[in-house]
């Protein structure tokens, strides 16, 4: 076989197979190296760049078994036998999404043992498992999110055959998978992309970020494009969340986003099933989910931040920081109206003015997601604690309410459904202790600006800190938690039976809301969900308009 890699500025690469150094040869034109030897399934290989005799792990590397600074292992994705062949795919329409992450899913935090919970979620009504990042990160335990080896799985979870259980077995039960994918940086530790070639280009929030636009951009481009085909073809993935791409510097007149919508366009039409993409955006623009054919980015969807801190600031009370502007009367109603608050409007968290007015005619609610609670909103607390540790179970339907009856995409995250008593804490596990003393150091200070005591804050390189994130599966059928369970069953079953409950159409939907934001209706066709957010006791319910059409 030819075994290839980038380096264009490189003078020397030899490829390491098992015990052997192999030269490799240049394309002066591409940058690209090569060279024929045998390297079959299972076989490690790593890259040996100029007179450095450290091997370095493949760039484009599907499995990394002793971790991301050893080498690679050669994975031949013909030998995985795939039972979903029956598979047609799951479209983001009338879709119920649930985010989860492996780790902590379950006790054992591997894909297998999450396998053994799908049940549940088929049994709740969701469509969609949303899945946090599997790309190979440094040390056992993490979010997910400082993924270094962006197609390789993570070990710990069981690797490219783990993962591929996992989506095998999600297919058979009906569910579609949708993967985050972090593009917008690397993490700290691992990241050797920038000693084969000029991959990076400076620095974001939270590490290096893609040199998308620069010299020699076009193959770095094309790795970020060729790692998402990868997932849709070789892994069967239904769909991929792209993870901040407000974060992606890009200045280019063909945005990578366009671009990887018109390829996974593509790749659709080729695997015959619906893909989709779903970006996470901080800049409340209306074009990130316009097609591209009326000059848009072309994601399918995009979450909500709005709509989720409307309503979070609406049934929690609280006003600090980025949640100061949605305490304005209405804003909850406002909101659900039009997917974002802050549409031209002034920001005072960011001290300007901010996003773009969505043109209810055109966009429809499906591009647009709607949650309670999400990994971000959560485990950015200090503590990690959910909602259901702040507000009683009445309110937390009548949210519920909201997101799943409402004209939004609705996605939940694992546990929320049965007001899971476990936070989802910050952790990683960098075996380096100095990056683990800075991270741990660098968390406590950061919370401890904004008012809470450092001792509150968990150390994320506990391993304790884990097993206080990891869901408890005794919950969902023992007292306070079954009846909240019971509730999201309900609701979600009200979606599916009544289709107007999932009308996504935003042109004419209504929302009267009183003077003092405490009740709010929503009209669903000839449904009215009714939230009265003031009751000492709390009911939910869709009940039909009278005969006059009155309110």
């Amino acid at each position: 076989m030819t075994v290839r890699v980038w380096g264009p500025e490189l003078e020397r690469v030899r490829a390491r197979v098992a015990d052997s150094d192999h030269e490799m040869h240049r394309d002066h034109a591409s940058g690209w190296w090569s060279v024929d030897v045998d390297v079959p399934h299972g076989t490690d290989y790593a890259f040996v760049l100029g007179d450095d005799e450290t091997p370095l792990p493949d760039p484009r590397s599907t499995w990394q078994p002793q971790g991301v600074h050893a080498p690679s292992r050669a994975y031949d994705h013909s030998r995985f036998a795939w039972t979903d062949q029956a598979w047609e795919g799951r479209a983001l329409e009338r879709s119920v999404i649930y985010e989860l992450h492996i780790g902590t899913f379950t006790p054992g935090r591997t894909f297998d043992s999450a396998i053994e919970r799908l049940d549940h979620l088929v049994d709740l009504g969701i469509d969609l498992v949303e899945v946090l990042p599997v790309n190979s990160f440094d040390g056992p335990h993490g979010w997910g999110y400082d993924g270094v080896l962006w197609g390789a799985v993570q070990e710990s979870y069981g690797g490219p055959d783990g993962f591929k259980r996992f989506v095998d077995a999600c297919h058979a039960r009906g569910l579609g998978v949708l993967l985050d994918v972090v593009y917008n940086h690397l993490g700290p530790s691992g990241a050797y992309l920038d000693r084969f070639g000029p991959y990076f280009a400076g620095q974001n929030d939270w590490g290096p970020g893609l040199n998308l636009d620069g010299p020699q951009s076009d193959e770095v481009r094309r790795y970020v494009l060729d790692n998402a085909m990868a997932w849709f073809e070789h892994f069967h993935v239904d769909g991929l969340r792209l993870d901040a791409v407000h974060a992606l510097a890009d200045t280019r007149a063909l945005p990578i986003l366009e671009e990887l919508s018109a390829e996974t366009a593509q790749m659709s039409a080729r695997l015959g099933r619906p893909l989709t993409l779903i970006a996470e955006s901080d800049l409340n623009d209306p074009r990130t989910v316009t097609p591209r054919a009326e000059h848009g980015l072309g994601m399918d969807a995009q979450w909500s931040d709005d709509l989720h801190h409307a309503l979070h600031v609406r049934v929690t009370g609280e006003t600090d920081g980025y949640y100061a502007d949605f305490a304005a009367p209405g804003a909850l109603a406002k909101t659900l109206r039009g997917a974002f608050f802050h549409d031209g409007t002034w920001s005072s968290f960011r001290e300007r003015t901010h996003g773009r007015p969505v043109d209810t005619a055109a966009v429809p609610g499906t591009a647009f997601l709607a949650y309670l609670q999400n990994h971000d909103q959560i485990g950015n607390r200090a503590a990690g604690d959910r909602i259901s540790a702040t507000i009683s179970p009445g309110l937390q339907a009548c949210a519920a309410a909201i997101v799943l009856l409402g004209p939004y995409t609705p996605m939940l995250f694992m546990g929320e459904e049965w007001a899971a008593s476990t936070p989802w804490q910050f952790f990683a596990s960098f075996p380096d202790p100095d990056l683990a003393e800075a991270v741990r150091t660098g968390r406590r200070r950061e919370f401890g600006r904004h008012g809470w005591g450092e001792s509150e804050v968990p150390d994320p390189m506990d391993p304790a800190t884990v097993e206080r994130s990891t869901l408890d599966w005794s919950e969902p059928t023992s007292a306070g938690h079954r009846e909240v369970l019971e509730t999201y069953r309900s609701l979600i079953a009200l979606r599916r039976e009544h289709p107007e409950l999932a009308d996504p159409s935003l042109d004419g939907f209504r929302v009267e809301v009183a003077d003092d934001d405490s009740w709010l209706v929503m009209h669903r066709g000839p449904w009215q969900v009714r939230v009265d957010f003031a009751a000492e006791t709390y009911e939910v319910s869709a009940s039909t308009r009278p005969a006059s059409g009155a309110s």
